[in-house]
């Protein structure tokens, strides 16, 4: 029994914040008027689905997340709606959405649960700004490679913590921070990551033009390439502290 809540925590806190930023790159998007083709929560096999006016909503197998899928977002498409097409602000607007609500969400959540410990709101935002800049801290300590990867945790130790909480407390207290460490991750100048199109869109806005789509297309691979391969050391990692 206890295996199985232990399951079920993870699953929901996975799933749930990974629904919660593509949430906010598909609420983003509607309001820029940027066509969203489906809104899917979860992955794999197809189990529900409703078609709205523009948007298909579905419902698959795998509890894991999902995702926002949008006109024009893997490839140039010249129309009205196209997210290729939209102006390059608005693309930045719905690129850095999902990590924003993540930080949001998660900063939150802490200063809920800082003011109830510390009995007063005054306190919970003391203890959370001071929250804010061990964050901003932590930021700079990844983007400048000063952060060992000892120190970095993939989904496998995630799931360890999240099984280990031994109250409702300690699992939303977990649930802030692995939210906002999430959000803080993809705003990471990595391509394959939110922050990696976000450095591309600043390029691009500087540059007055778009990127080659072929040579945007490279560049993403070889980012993604790069973080597989970041996250099978720390997964491997991780198995190993396990056993």
């Amino acid at each position: 029994m206890s295996f199985i809540i232990a399951a079920l925590k993870i699953i929901f806190l996975l799933a749930f914040l990974i629904l919660i930023h593509e949430l906010g790159h598909f609420l983003v998007a509607k309001k820029c008027k940027v066509k969203v083709n489906e809104f899917s929560i979860g992955f794999g096999k197809q189990i529900w689905s409703k078609q709205g006016k523009e948007t298909k909503y579905t419902l698959r197998l795998i509890p894991l997340g999902g995702y926002c899928s949008m006109l024009g977002e893997e490839e140039n498409i010249d129309e009205e709606g196209s997210f290729s097409n939209s102006p390059v602000w608005k693309r930045i607007l719905i690129v850095l959405a999902g990590a924003t609500v993540n930080i949001v969400f998660g900063l939150l959540i802490f200063f809920i649960l800082a003011s109830i410990v510390n009995k007063s709101l005054i306190d919970g935002l003391i203890v959370t700004k001071r929250y804010i800049v061990l964050l901003g801290q932590s930021l700079v300590s990844l983007v400048t490679g000063s952060t060992s990867s000892a120190e970095l945790v993939g989904p496998v130790g995630i799931s360890e913590m999240v099984a280990q909480t031994g109250s409702l407390f300690e699992f939303v207290y977990l649930l802030a921070v692995i939210s906002i460490s999430l959000g803080i991750t993809n705003l990471l100048p990595i391509p394959g990551l939110d922050g990696g199109k976000f450095l591309l869109l600043i390029i691009e806005a500087i540059r007055g033009k778009k990127m080659n789509q072929n040579t945007e297309a490279i560049i993403t691979s070889l980012g993604l390439l790069f973080l597989f391969g970041i996250a099978i050391i720390i997964t491997s990692r991780d198995i190993g502290n396990l056993l």
